[in-house]
């Protein structure tokens, strides 16, 4: 394989002469134009495509990248669709890429050069094609490629004394190398001894059109490019002569021989490579395994979280990033082991036996050691790092509670130390009072967190914290002031007590005051609110309850206004003893805001707000005495309307069953039940009119019936409806009784039978798919009274007149116009001669008429 390799580079290294040989000789030039173009079409043409211009016809890439998809067998990448200048680069390159994936070094041949149409560098790359695809893989005796297929050229004209083939131009210019390797193969298709060296003309054309004829390879140049030219185009005779060879490649018994041998070769080389690669492999990952188990063993501790936090990185850059690799390899070297014993197997040679040390079940044990010490050591990582977390979050925690609580103890002191108090009021001792309270349930409160900063720092002293002297000072500061916090808080409200006792007496007044004047406050805006609040009625009842709460109301009046003098009595006792004291009463109530002026402002609009309430009360139960006037008016008309109607829908669909009297007699009946049932419209308008005034006035619900005016509108329309429509049905019946001459007993047993007929199923399923077509469910009586017509009485078909008229044809299949006009009446001729088609079968005579055609489209619309 490697010396294949070597000589596929050889070969395929860029030709110094390309350039020079294009400026000395145009017309190789040509040669290589019409050569390659053939060798392309002969491709392409599986594809169903060609192309003309071979510079032209690959700028957009899309027939270039189909050319190497035939010519590989391989599906290349999507091509793109666009026109634009950079879809064409694209298309070009994915096909230059899929070249050089082949191993085929591109030098100097670009895609912009290709879609730019440059002639040269087009066949440079469509060489460049042939060669990997049509001359690579040609092998010889040792020889490949260029060498291979001049030496299998030689070897198969060697018998031939007149051809001596030495190169790929001069040696072929008589044409009798094309024709020898054509006989050698073929001899039935050239008769070589007729052929003269001194003819070239006559050899190349025979070789060219038998080749073309008979061995599908298409003519790739003319007899005048070769004989024309002092040096034929080296390269145009390559490519011809390669499509020789690949025609004839199949009858080559040696070089199958030559193959099997090195493929056995290779198959022995690939298993060897195998055995080296697996190895070495085994050898890495055992060494790997081998430096990683000790430093996962190793159980140094780190005094820093940081340091912790470092080994947590690395090993996590193990895991990540180290381990993977390793896990990947050891998976390989099984799948890799497994397929070698497999090929060893398979290719009758003795199983692998890896060196001592380095077999797959080693290297399992080895690696299980590496997860048992993995485990190990991610447990005491986190073990260690929890330990490390536990005493930074208690530093951490140390530092905000103690921050916390001094931030908390910031001016406590002197705010316990003042003396405000001395010169306040009463209020203002009972508020600084209650806020004293407060302080202390919040100084309580503290209690807890100055214990728990105290055991913080006896826990961080116990687990060696390294900052314990800065903590242990922090701490021992906090205690000695909470002690002195705790003596000045007994102090002051020692003074704040004594003081309450002199203002005692006016502060329970003010505090009875506030009691009684907050909920009669209350009750005096709710009073308020409740009057001046908007009610939405719809009946008798509801007002009358509304009615109701307000005289109940109004009968708590006295009670509250006695209760509003005592308040206001309450507030003149202060002033009292105000003045008799000389008590300082800087301020106003501290426990409420409402002043005696609101309360007596607020009672004065309670008062002021009775009487209008009564007067919209009674309004609105006069609007809803009338209201209910207006249902009760509309009630007593629809319950007599609503059933008035059903008794009717009743009573017609009684006439529409009974048969008494003819048809005419019915008929009669119904127009006089119709008529007396339009004279009641004045009634329906009248209770319409009702029902406006009942929406007018915003009425929705009426309980003194069930039926609304929609249920009244709907009745009457199908009263109206059904009225009609049975009317319509009777006279229908008379038309058809009339059509059909059935006569009054007739219809009187039709009739019955519609309204009792009962049939076997098969029979009952005729009927129906004739009475009710549309599956509507639903059959008529005039339905039913078409098909018992048709059951009963001798209707035409379409197939008796067809049979009438081809008696008038003696028993032809077509009919003339002269006997149409002999039997028939003139008209009637005349209308059958119009509208008759020309008869169109074998058997017919100029002017012959299609009478059955005619006879069927007479039924067309009738037939059921």
């Amino acid at each position: 394989m490697d010396h294949n390799h070597s000589q596929t580079e050889d070969y395929m290294q860029p030709e110094d002469d390309w350039d020079r040989d294009l400026l000395l000789d145009p017309a190789w030039e040509k040669q290589q134009r019409k050569t390659f173009t053939a060798w392309c079409n002969s491709h392409l043409r599986k594809a169903g495509t060609q192309i003309e211009s071979i510079e032209e016809d690959f700028r957009d890439g899309l027939k270039l990248m189909l050319l190497l998809e035939v010519i590989s067998g391989e599906r290349l990448a999507k091509p793109e669709r666009g026109k634009m200048r950079v879809h064409k680069i694209s298309n070009v390159n994915k096909a230059l890429d899929f070249i050089a994936g082949k191993g085929v070094k591109l030098v100097s041949i670009g895609a912009e050069e290709i879609v730019d149409g440059n002639a040269k560098m087009t066949l440079g790359m469509i060489w460049t094609i042939i060669l990997r695809f049509a001359i690579q893989d040609i092998s010889v005796e040792e020889t490949s490629a260029k060498e291979g297929l001049l030496l299998w050229c030689q070897r198969k004209t060697a018998p031939y004394k007149n051809v001596n083939i030495q190169n790929f131009h001069i040696s072929w210019k008589d044409g009798l190398g094309f024709c020898a390797i054509i006989h050698r193969h073929r001899p039935e298709l050239i008769d070589y001894a007729k052929l003269r060296k001194d003819d070239p003309y006559t050899n190349l054309n025979t070789a060219f059109d038998v080749a073309e004829k008979y061995l599908d390879i298409p003519k790739m140049l003319d007899a005048e490019d070769i004989v024309g030219t002092a040096r034929p185009d080296e390269k145009a005779i390559m490519t011809y002569v390669s499509s020789f060879y690949h025609a004839f490649s199949g009858a080559q018994k040696a070089e199958t021989a030559a193959n099997r041998i090195c493929k056995v070769l290779a198959v022995n080389q690939e298993n060897e490579q195998l055995m080296e690669d697996y190895e070495k492999l085994a050898t890495d990952l055992l060494e790997w395994i081998r430096r990683t188990i000790p430093w996962l063993e190793n159980r140094a501790p780190e005094n820093t979280m940081q340091a912790m936090q470092q080994k947590l990185e690395d090993f996590r850059d193990y895991r990540r990033l180290h381990k993977p690799p390793k896990v990947q390899e050891k998976c390989q070297l099984e799948i890799n082991f497994n397929t070698l014993q497999t090929k060893l197997r398979l290719s009758n040679r003795p199983a692998f036996m890896p060196s001592e040390g380095k077999m797959v079940s080693d290297i399992n044990n080895a690696w299980g050691s590496l997860e048992q010490a993995e485990k190990g050591y991610e447990e005491w990582l986190l073990n260690e790092i929890r330990r490390l977390e536990r005493l930074d979050h208690l530093a951490e925690k140390f530092r905000q509670k103690a921050a916390i609580h001094e931030a908390w103890t910031n001016g406590k002191e002197e705010m316990l130390m003042a003396k405000d108090f001395e010169t306040a009021t009463l209020s203002e001792v009972k508020a600084i009072l209650k806020k004293h309270e407060a302080f202390e349930s919040d100084l309580a409160a503290h209690q807890d967190r100055v214990e728990q900063i105290a055991a913080i720092a006896q826990e961080l002293n116990e687990l060696d914290y390294w900052d314990s002297p800065s903590v242990n000072e922090r701490c021992q500061k906090i205690c000695d002031q909470w002690d002195n916090l705790g003596a000045l808080t007994q102090k002051r409200r020692d003074a704040l007590e004594r003081t309450e006792k002199l203002l005692e007496t006016i502060d329970q007044l003010y505090l009875e005051y506030a009691k009684r004047a907050a909920p009669f406050n209350n009750w005096m805006e709710g009073a308020m609110e409740d009057l001046q609040d908007t009610f939405i009625v719809h009946t008798i009842e509801e007002i009358q309850g509304l009615i109701t709460a307000h005289e109940q109301f109004k009968a708590t009046l006295p009670e509250a206004d006695r209760e509003r003098q005592a308040i206001l009595g309450i507030h003149n006792e202060v002033s009292k003893i105000v003045q008799t004291y000389h008590v300082n009463m800087v301020g106003i109530n501290p426990y409420t805001t409402i002043a005696p002026q609101d309360i007596n402002s607020k009672w004065e609009k309670v008062r002021h707000l009775v009487p209008q309430r009564d007067h919209a009360l009674m309004e609105e139960n006069a609007r809803q005495q009338s209201n209910e006037k207006l249902r009760k008016q509309f009630a007593i008309q629809a319950n007599f309307i609503g059933p008035w109607i059903q008794t009717k829908m009743e009573e017609i669909g009684r006439i529409s069953i009974e048969m008494h009297g003819t048809l005419e007699d019915q008929l009669n009946h119904l127009r006089q039940y119709e008529k007396s049932i339009v004279n009641y419209k004045p009634k329906i308008d009248q209770l319409e009119g009702d029902h406006q005034l009942i929406q007018e006035a915003l009425i929705f619900d009426n309980k003194h019936t069930n039926y609304t005016m929609e249920h009244i509108r709907v009745g009457w329309e199908q009263l109206l409806t059904t009225i009609a429509r049975t009317i319509n049905e009777i006279e229908n019946q008379v038309l058809t009784r009339d059509a059909k001459g059935i006569s009054q007993e007739q219809m009187n047993e039709f009739r019955a039978s519609f309204n009792h007929f009962d049939r076997s199923e098969a029979e009952f399923g005729r009927i129906m798919n004739i009475v009710d077509p549309n599956n509507m469910t639903v059959v008529t009586f005039q339905a039913f009274l078409d098909f018992m017509s048709r059951e009963t009485t001798d209707t035409d078909t379409a197939d008796q007149v067809m049979a009438s008229f081809k008696v008038l044809a003696g028993d032809k299949n077509y009919i003339t116009a002269e006997e149409l006009r002999r039997e028939l009446p003139p008209d009637q001729a005349e209308y059958c001669i119009a509208r008759m088609a020309p008869y169109s079968g074998p058997d017919g005579i100029p002017g012959s008429l299609d009478y059955m055609s005619f006879s069927t489209a007479l039924y067309g619309e009738s037939d059921l």
